[in-house]
């Protein structure tokens, strides 16, 4: 376990991720396309979607990292580490928060441009403040989305297999990837106007649960501020996800500042919106708590 968390981790230092057409999960977002139309029932559609497509993914990655350890324990562990980097992402979130709070100062238009890439907003309209606060919205949330829950995951999978007689790597590599193609539906088809997309969203809200409170006090611990989630739970309800208002409000409360998604929710709102300077610091304080991740993980595979 260890060796797959050291090869996940300096995969992401050394390369941040592998062009999108090389990627797998972009691979997994081709294979679920299709469901985005019209069905007679897309309930029906939606929940066998949700189900098997994600099942699919964690066989798939869990024979592969089967098939390495038939060469070698060295060769699993690698091939487990190899997932694992490939389901989780930290490096290019962080590159693409900070070039937006760098570009938000001088060049509206290009930050306004470069959002597209971190949030789901129409940015046409927002101000370089509301960039801003985008920015590090989307760097909060993301810790969530794109590190904690598939390396959580990893985790507890690899430590709860061989007390049920299975094994450790495949488990792990296997529950990884489970949760990064729950959540990649989710991205694709959760929303309203999708009904074939609905499963897959409430699917993604409850396994989304945990990993977005545990990033909640990972954010907490970056930032030196032990009653952030105190303070956020306040703001929770003015949030339409269940989930993502948790990382998100620790750090508005914790950095003194309005996170807002106009006309959607406002957290902090006897604050002013985010100085360029301010914004940095949040973005950089995500990226310590992501290792902050990286080490808990750590002591919980070690022990």
């Amino acid at each position: 376990m260890l060796t797959a968390l050291a090869t996940a981790a300096l995969l992401e230092a050394a390369v941040g991720e592998p062009p999108d057409g090389l990627h797998p999960v972009a691979w997994f977002g081709s294979a679920v396309a299709p469901l985005d139309r019209t069905w007679d029932r897309p309930l029906a559609v939606g929940a066998l979607g949700a189900v098997a497509l994600p099942v699919g993914a964690a066989l798939v990655v869990a024979l592969a990292v089967t098939a390495a350890g038939a060469i070698a324990p060295l060769a699993a562990a690698v091939a487990a580490g190899l997932a694992l980097f490939l389901t989780t992402s930290l490096r290019r979130l962080l590159s693409a928060a900070r070039s937006v709070i760098d570009d938000s100062e001088n060049d509206l238009a290009a930050a306004r441009e470069g959002l597209l890439a971190l949030a789901g907003r129409d940015a046409d309209a927002l101000s370089a403040g509301q960039v801003r606060s985008a920015a590090v919205e989307s760097a909060a949330e993301n810790l969530a989305d794109g590190l904690v829950a598939s390396l959580g995951a990893f985790v507890l999978a690899g430590t709860v297999a061989p007390l049920a007689g299975l094994p450790a790597l495949p488990v792990a590599a296997g529950a990884a990837a489970w949760v990064k193609a729950v959540n990649t539906m989710d991205s694709m088809l959760g929303y309203r106007a999708k009904r074939v997309g609905t499963p897959a969203a409430r699917l993604d809200d409850a396994v989304m649960w945990l990993p977005a409170r545990a990033s909640a006090l990972l954010l907490a611990a970056a930032f030196a501020a032990p009653r952030s989630p105190v303070r956020a739970r306040r703001w929770l309800d003015r949030v339409p996800s269940p989930n993502s208002g948790w990382p998100m409000g620790v750090a508005a409360a914790a950095l003194g500042t309005r996170l807002e998604k106009p006309d959607v929710y406002v957290l902090g709102a006897d604050t002013a919106l985010p100085s360029v300077e301010t914004a940095r610091l949040g973005v950089h304080r995500v990226g310590v708590a992501g290792l902050l991740a990286y080490a808990l993980a750590g002591v919980i595979a070690w022990f």
